[in-house]
């Protein structure tokens, strides 16, 4: 009789577990972030860049931080962009002849307890990174360019840009 009342227990349980969960309002978490409406409905007014837009840049960023040969006070072997595979097949193809070479990210080696190496040397490397802004209502935008090779060697430079006709142009570096 007791594995009955048990039974009978268990899945009275079940059923009332079952009927909370049936119903059609979210859960809402305290931890949730709260977004007004007027930002999730969409807008015209939305500002950033295309995917081709946001490519251009970093192209010219990344251009800009591989001419200032940031890693000559280090042994980097190599260095990694952090950008999407058309940046750095592009960057690849304009540097061939890059010291150190610019390489694939497959090529690299990060472990949480130092800094990046080359997978292919077992020697220290340094990412490149971009961080593209929002544009701005009068067309420039900021990107902040980052280097990182453990350490001390790391850094970062904010770029103001403008775009003029089809080609973006950097107007000041601090």
């Amino acid at each position: 009789m007791k594995r009955i009342l048990q039974f009978i227990s268990a899945g009275l349980l079940t059923m009332l577990a079952s009927g909370c969960v049936s119903n059609d309002e979210p859960i809402v978490f305290v931890s949730a972030p709260k977004i007004p409406a007027s930002v999730t409905q969409s807008t015209p007014a939305i500002i950033g860049l295309s995917t081709e837009e946001e490519q251009k840049v970093d192209l010219i960023v990344f251009g800009y931080l591989l001419d200032r040969h940031l890693w000559e006070d280090g042994d980097c072997t190599a260095l990694f962009v952090q950008a999407d595979d058309v940046v750095v097949d592009a960057l690849i193809k304009k540097y061939p002849t890059h010291v150190p070479p610019i390489k694939q990210s497959s090529h690299i080696d990060l472990r949480s307890s130092q800094s990046p190496l080359d997978k292919d040397t077992g020697k220290p490397a340094m990412i490149l990174g971009a961080d593209v802004g929002d544009l701005k209502p009068d067309g420039s935008l900021d990107v902040t360019g980052r280097w990182y090779a453990g350490g001390e060697m790391q850094g970062r430079l904010t770029f103001s840009l403008k775009k003029t006709g089809a080609d973006w142009t950097i107007v000041s570096v601090k």
